[in-house]
């Protein structure tokens, strides 16, 4: 068994979901590793990881319209306003979705199916570079 790791950094540009299956295949890749499980873990509480449709962007879009419904931002309707009033809503998003993830690897890459992608989901109004460690073991 070999393992390998690393971190990927994902600039978000506000609320929205991220796509970096592309960086994420070419690190699997350049690994070595051809058969194994890759877990991925982001390293923040409001933001998120999820494995979603990458062939129609309204799939994201009614993505977040769905989530801001769940948890609103919203002036007085949470306890922890010390961050800004898209805080709370971020940190309830993120623990409705995932911070950590098992992928298989298979021939060298993700197994993804043919309409996924992995995507770094982020809550907050404002830019953030979001930090995902991949951990992977296999041979």
């Amino acid at each position: 068994m070999r393992q390998a790791q690393t971190e990927i950094v994902v600039r978000t540009r506000g609320r929205g979901l991220y796509d970096f299956t592309r960086s994420l295949g070419t690190w699997v890749a350049e690994s070595g590793i051809r058969t194994g499980l890759l877990t991925l873990f982001i390293r923040h509480t409001s933001a998120s990881l999820t494995i979603q449709e990458n062939a129609d962007p309204d799939v994201l879009e009614d993505l977040l319209d769905a989530f801001d419904r769940l948890a609103p931002m919203q002036r007085g309707l949470y306890r922890h306003a010390a961050e800004g009033p898209d805080d709370m809503p971020a940190h309830i998003k993120t623990a409705l979705t995932d911070t950590s993830l098992a992928v298989p690897v298979c021939d060298g890459q993700p197994c993804f199916g043919t309409w996924q992608g992995i995507y770094v989901f982020e809550h907050r109004a404002s830019a953030h570079r979001r930090s995902v460690v991949c951990h992977l073991v296999g041979q």
